[in-house]
């Protein structure tokens, strides 16, 4: 009974046990692919900042660090290469990459399977890495990988950060390093496989307190030590935080490189304003000749549209004195077909006689000015009043008179 007792007991145990080391595990196991995510998140925002101010190449340590936590994450519970003989060994994330990003249009994968420098599997897979930075297409590789789920399967066990939930937070976060621009060189020794890649916490696990706390921090060991014993004084009681040459250094070299980023934009700005106002003197100038200009249009257009208005009224009047002579000779030659017949006739000879002296004569300006035009009415009148034989002298006697002889 006392067996049977004690062996339900252990037996009890035992199945806590199990479940116990399973939650812990899984806890283990979160917390690892959280913390991952996390650090990524820091060094690719750190690699952002840093970019602003220099170029990233091998030597930069954001860009080391950046390099060593990605390592870390695509191998996270990556299965091993089981071989002929049951053992498996270690395998890379190269060669997951390798297959999965082949559906990849204008992939380096094949320039980096010829390397000649580069000959074990995990260098390989860092020099994908710094090729697809300066390629600008290390987040479309890691997103074409994994869609391919069922190769990602096949490569990672249970619980991988590329298995879960993460993944697409890791695709979007790479998505930013698209806007820096990388310098490489693949014969360096960060190529080196024959060392895993290690991170370095101590960038992200810095604590700068404000002021605020660190007075109230003070005050209230000033109030502990005043309440203690005497020899506890408060002059031997310190700030909690302190900072090293170091990062005081690099805060003021940032400081300083921004305060010079800061004076070439705004040199940049007021140069850009300066051209604004000039552009806009010039359009103002041309605004005001285009406005003198139409002035001078609607002045000239007025004054032509007055001419026009008096040519019609002198155009009208010279028409309304056209009808009046037109009606004055309807009356004239109304009141010559109303004259007597015997006169009609002694006027045609008169005609006549007259028209013989201008074929033997020709006429003069002088004759023409004392007699006038033979074709109005009042010279007409004038000349029928005449005597033919007292002012005109007849051909006969003109060619009787001795003075006029023929030859």
């Amino acid at each position: 009974m006392a067996s049977r007792s004690l062996g339900g007991p252990s037996v009890s145990r035992g199945g806590g046990g199990g479940g116990g080391k399973k939650s812990l595990s899984a806890r283990n196991a979160a917390v690892e692919r959280r913390n991952l995510i996390t650090v990524c998140r820091f060094s690719v925002k750190t690699l952002i900042d840093r970019s602003c101010f220099e170029t990233i190449d091998d030597s930069s340590p954001e860009f080391n660090n950046f390099a060593a936590i990605l390592e870390q994450i695509l191998s996270h519970r990556l299965k091993g290469q089981v071989t002929w003989f049951g053992y498996e060994s270690p395998r890379s994330f190269w060669d997951y990459i390798r297959v999965a990003c082949r559906k990849v249009s204008q992939n380096c994968i094949c320039s980096i399977e010829n390397m000649e420098n580069v000959s074990s599997s995990r260098a390989k897979g860092r020099a994908w890495i710094r090729v697809a930075l300066m390629e600008k297409h290390l987040s479309e590789y890691i997103s074409t990988a994994l869609r391919d789920f069922k190769t990602t399967r096949r490569f990672y066990e249970d619980g991988a950060i590329v298995l879960g939930e993460e993944a697409n937070m890791l695709a979007g976060m790479l998505l930013g390093l698209n806007a820096i621009d990388f310098s490489f060189c693949l014969k360096g020794e960060g190529l080196d496989g024959s060392f895993p890649a290690v991170i370095d916490y101590t960038p992200y696990l810095k604590y700068i307190q404000s002021s605020d706390s660190i007075s109230s921090d003070e005050e209230e060991l000033r109030t502990l030590g005043s309440s203690g014993s005497e020899s506890s004084t408060p002059e031997n009681v310190g700030p909690p935080f302190l900072m090293d040459e170091n990062s005081w250094f690099n805060k003021c070299k940032r400081v300083k490189q921004k305060y010079q980023l800061t004076l070439e934009q705004k040199g940049y700005l007021e140069e850009l304003l300066r051209l604004r106002e000039n552009q806009l003197s010039e359009s103002v100038s041309q605004n005001k000749i285009l406005l003198q200009r139409i002035e001078d249009s609607d002045l000239a257009h007025k004054l032509e549209k007055e001419q026009l208005e008096y040519i019609i009224v002198e155009l009208q009047d010279q028409l309304k004195s056209y009808q009046s002579l037109d009606q004055l000779s309807a009356e004239v030659s109304l009141s010559q077909t109303s004259l007597d017949p015997g006169q009609l006739q002694e006027g045609d000879g008169k005609q006549d006689t007259l028209n013989l002296m201008s074929e033997g004569k020709e006429d003069t300006p002088s004759l023409l000015g004392l007699c006038g035009s033979l074709t109005s009415v009042a010279s007409y009148k004038s000349l029928t009043s005449l005597k033919s034989n007292d002012y005109l002298a007849s051909p006969k006697t003109e060619m009787t008179s001795p003075g006029l002889t023929p030859s």
